[in-house]
């Protein structure tokens, strides 16, 4: 296929708000070895895309500049040493950055299939979650049939998958949301939904014997809190700290119940990590939404060019899943 040299891209103008935010124009990226170029027909919106909007998150050493960390597309060229991929191939990947635009190229080992059944709109919204929600739960937080799980911002893009995938691997599964609406949703999915405005999570797990894991993207106060709300031998796996990184907690009950506090960010991993996190939800992922027990949470779609729109409407907190871009 013939390739187009230039390309319409959305860039960060400054750090700022949503309105820097702007349409451009840039030239078609070059897959290198082991890279693909994608087609990109939508583009997931993400939390650390605001961030590096608003200058608190580098794009890491040799990434682009755009904003966008996940997108689905096809195929349309491939670089040296790529194996398993042809051109005109439906894709959804995870990307170093560049998602905001017409082209991008992302390592080959870090795309997967388009689901059977699942839209090019709804496999966009596909890899950065589940990437982000099986490295942690499973990977690092090492959840198992049985256990009692607690998800913060259970009705996010995060937490609607988190909640399916601990679902599907026979856990019970907790869920904290701030409305009625979005407790409803996180209760759909099959969780046990705590209105944090209404309810005490930290109560509520203690009754039910402690959560065996907990999924946190909120830090600050709730991090006491999770301590609280945890079983002994417990773990809790951090994401984001929507409210701080910094808390004083009591180390002493980190010893006496042997509790295990750890914690990841996605994009500064290696490529190799990636692709291990790739190819384990080829293998164990990938089934569960061939099953129907994981499907994406669509909250709304926005042109390209409307980018800032949907940046404003994430941060505005009533969102219940996902965000995407068209792209074409």
């Amino acid at each position: 296929m013939t390739l187009a040299q230039m390309m319409t891209a959305v860039e960060i103008t400054a750090p700022g708000g949503p309105e820097v935010l702007k349409s451009t124009t840039r030239a078609v990226p070059m897959p290198g070895p082991s890279e693909i170029l994608i087609e990109v027909a939508y583009a997931g919106v993400n939390r650390p895309d605001a961030l590096q909007r608003a200058g608190a998150y580098k794009a890491p050493p040799g990434a682009s500049d755009l904003p966008g960390l996940e997108c689905s597309g096809r195929v349309a060229a491939l670089g040296p040493d790529v194996a398993g991929w042809q051109v005109g191939d439906p894709v959804c990947a995870l990307l170093p950055g560049g998602g905001y635009a017409e082209y991008v190229v992302t390592p080959a080992a870090h795309a997967l299939p388009v689901p059977m059944g699942v839209s090019l709109r709804d496999a966009a919204c596909l890899p950065e979650t589940c990437f982000t929600v099986w490295s942690n739960i499973v990977m690092r937080g090492g959840l198992k049939a049985g256990e009692r799980f607690l998800v913060h911002g259970g009705s996010s893009g995060i937490g609607t998958t988190a909640i399916q995938i601990a679902s599907a691997l026979g856990a019970r599964v907790f869920a904290t949301a701030g409305s009625a609406e979005k407790c409803a949703a996180c209760a759909d999915l099959g969780a046990t939904a705590i209105n944090y405005r209404e309810q005490d999570f930290v109560e509520l797990l203690r009754a039910e014997g402690g959560a065996d894991l907990v999924l946190d993207m909120v830090g600050g106060s709730y991090i006491a809190r999770n301590i609280k709300a945890m079983a002994d031998d417990g773990r809790m796996v951090f994401i984001a700290f929507l409210e701080s990184p910094k808390a004083e907690i009591n180390f002493a009950q980190i010893m006496l119940r042997r509790l295990t506090i750890t914690g990841s960010t996605l994009r500064p991993q290696s490529d190799a990590a990636k692709a291990e996190i790739a190819a384990q939800l080829r293998d164990r992922v990938w089934p569960m939404i061939d099953a129907g027990k994981l499907r994406v949470i669509h909250d709304s779609e926005y042109p390209l060019a409307d980018a800032a729109a949907a940046h404003a409407r994430m941060e505005s907190n009533a969102h219940i899943g996902k965000i995407v871009l068209k792209v074409r």
